[in-house]
């Protein structure tokens, strides 16, 4: 039986109201880390909008297709030094991984259905709060960028 291995290619999904609301999940893992739904990829030739699709479902139970909800490929990446205590699920010698940020509006904030293996809570907060519990520097910055994100679409 072979070891499967992580993919270094993730995505980042910020999940926000219009009114700027951000949910925030807390690792089961890593009890205090606050993070927005984060995955890799499945395969190789999955696309990032099939990771962000999959993983928001897997993650929340909610579904970034249905009616009133606007998933947004911000076309901005991270690239980011893996931390050293979840290295173990890459192959050796992957110390860097490549995610990929989205943006997905839903109309009203909503309980997620949450994995317990994966997360033990959840909370709705403004950006600007959201932004401040994140444990990942590059998911605060994110957040932060919402409200100039919003506006560039609500312009086109």
């Amino acid at each position: 039986m072979s070891v499967r291995f992580k993919i270094p290619q993730s995505v980042l999904v910020v999940i926000h109201t219009p009114a700027l609301e951000v949910l925030l999940i807390e690792r089961a893992d890593a009890p205090g880390f606050w993070q927005s739904v984060t995955g890799s990829k499945d395969a190789e030739g999955e696309s990032f909008e099939a990771t962000a699709l999959r993983e928001v479902l897997e993650e929340t139970g909610i579904d970034a297709r249905a009616p009133g909800h606007v998933l947004q490929d911000w076309g901005l990446e991270n690239v980011y030094e893996i931390y050293p205590q979840w290295r173990h699920r890459y192959a050796p010698g992957v110390t860097r991984n490549t995610e990929h940020l989205f943006g997905l509006c839903v109309p009203q904030a909503r309980p997620a259905t949450l994995n317990p293996r994966e997360h033990r809570a959840q909370v709705w907060l403004p950006y600007r709060e959201a932004a401040e519990r994140c444990f990942s520097p590059s998911n605060a910055e994110a957040i932060l960028m919402l409200p100039r994100i919003v506006l560039a679409a609500v312009v086109r």
